[in-house]
């Protein structure tokens, strides 16, 4: 039996509080039950310099940190150089949120989420990720009124969830302790419409069924859809 006996497929209590930070071009807390992360979106009006000046897209970006007090244990800052799991989540939450953005509508501009958890009890780059695109969404009403862009560059929206298998069991959004114990682990990226994005499923131990992957990937499709209509 699960934590406070949550169902295999139910969700944590998820909550999403918009412009959180003052400063921020948008910025909003997402809390999966216990995980709580602070995501912002902040706007350069400039390109990286490896694009070249023809290049008629604009670009956005990820930056992904676990603060000292989030987890147990202290985690050290990473001040100089980033790990590689860090710099794998930040990929991933990059990669994700622009496969929903037209980067033609955004010329000459280079938007930054950046995912600061506060607290980590397992979903972190998931969390990340559904709160990044709610800061991207309200960062660019601003551009749009503004007059900065003159179209909405968000195709459609996303979102994202962990599942696992364990004890046999296939079980949605994990905390850490389930995390820890999964026989399988999974981290899925939707759109709205249901068009994967990422599908990440890794068995930490004994290979697993087929019907087990579909079973994992139906029922993240599922919790998806309703965390989207959250935002």
């Amino acid at each position: 039996m699960r934590k406070n006996d949550r169902k295999n497929y139910e969700l944590r209590e998820i909550k999403f509080t918009k412009d959180f930070t003052k400063n921020a071009l948008g910025s909003v807390l997402a809390e999966f039950g216990d995980t709580k992360v602070i995501t912002t979106a902040s706007v350069e009006y400039t390109k990286p310099k490896w694009m070249e000046k023809e290049d008629l897209r604009g670009w956005l970006t990820a930056e992904y940190s676990l603060l000292p007090s989030s987890t147990n244990t202290r985690c050290q800052r990473e001040r100089t150089k980033v790990s590689g799991r860090t710099q794998e989540i930040q990929r991933l939450i990059g990669r994700s949120l622009r496969a929903c953005v037209d980067l033609k509508k955004i010329p000459d501009i280079t938007i930054t989420i950046d995912a600061d958890v506060i607290q980590a009890d397992g979903g972190t780059r998931t969390a990340s990720i559904c709160g990044g695109f709610i800061a991207l969404q309200i960062a660019v009403e601003k551009l749009l009124k503004q007059g900065v862009i003159k179209e909405n560059p968000i195709i459609e929206p996303i979102g994202a969830i962990s599942a696992g298998i364990i004890n046999g069991e296939v079980m949605l959004d994990l905390d850490y302790s389930e995390d820890s114990n999964a026989q399988v682990d999974s981290n899925v990226v939707l759109t709205k419409s249901g068009r994967i994005i990422e599908f990440q499923t890794t068995a930490e131990g004994e290979p697993y069924e087929q019907e087990k992957l579909l079973e994992i990937f139906n029922i993240a499709k599922q919790g998806i859809e309703n965390i989207i209509k959250m935002y």
